[in-house]
């Protein structure tokens, strides 16, 4: 149901998402104020966002609700500055709003209370909100979870059972970890079965979202992220230029390394 995520670019709650959206492959958008502003300087271009025709922050909040099924707004106790601007627009516009406060909900609530809203909204376009980094530290990686966890639980609602059966090896061979990115690539290869690859290759890139909660476990065991395998993980992250790499991030990285060398292996073998 959910195909799009916008936010207005600025540190914190709005990169959290575009973050999000980028890691999923779901596609992003939403605008910003002209040159790209924001407190940490322009946005990367890899965000794809277009430019308001000023500077000011409530142009974009404004244009961000209107283009957008419904608004989310995450944040700690009462909605001051920019939040609570967004909160009243949204009202006077007209669009559905949640706000949901993180003093009275902790993440996994807040993803049941977001998934909720989606789906009660039909959302599929939706504007994500909430403080800037300096003025609620944490607040990009409380967002990033609570988006991260109700896209898992839209997948359980939506997911057939019979594709983890299927394409999931039931006991996978221990050997040494790999340490990067490539003996990774080499090791799933050989694990899994050829109907298992097929299915990777075959899937959309929009499909994304279910290939890494189908595969999500699978893969962080397999390569040693239970066990934590630094070495890997930090070749994951140089590869994103992510510091702050997660494990969950890292088996992003992984997968969909794994299915562009599968498509390629797929189109040859077609082809042939």
């Amino acid at each position: 149901m959910l195909k799009k995520l916008i936010s207005g670019g600025q540190t914190g709650a709005d990169r959290a998402a575009l973050d999000v959206a980028i890691k999923f492959n779901i596609d992003h958008g939403g605008w910003i104020p002209k040159g790209r502003r924001t407190e940490d300087g322009p946005l990367n271009e890899k965000y794809r966002l277009t430019e308001t025709e000023t500077e000011d922050y409530r142009e974009r909040t404004r244009q961000n609700i209107i283009d957008a099924h419904a608004t989310v707004i995450i944040s700690r106790g009462d909605l001051t500055g920019g939040s609570k601007f967004t909160q009243t627009f949204a009202k006077v516009v007209g669009r559905s709003n949640c706000y949901i406060d993180l003093l009275q909900s902790e993440e996994f609530e807040a993803a049941m209370i977001l998934k909720s809203f989606i789906l009660e909204n039909q959302i599929r376009i939706l504007n994500v909100a909430g403080p800037r980094q300096s003025s609620l530290p944490g607040i990009y990686a409380d967002v990033k979870t609570i988006l991260e966890v109700a896209l898992y639980l839209l997948f359980l609602d939506t997911r057939k059972d019979k594709v983890t059966r299927a394409y999931i090896p039931s006991d996978p061979i221990r050997e040494d970890f790999p340490e990067n990115l490539k003996s990774s690539i080499d090791l799933l290869y050989r694990d899994l079965p050829l109907k298992t690859r097929n299915f990777i290759a075959k899937s959309e890139q929009t499909d994304i979202p279910m290939l890494y909660f189908t595969f999500l476990d699978y893969i962080r065991h397999r390569v040693g992220f239970d066990v934590e395998n630094n070495m890997l993980l930090k070749n994951c992250a140089t590869l994103i230029e992510d510091t702050a790499c997660s494990i969950e991030d890292a088996v992003m990285v992984i997968l969909k390394q794994f299915k562009h060398e599968l498509e390629k292996d797929h189109v040859l073998r077609v082809v042939h």
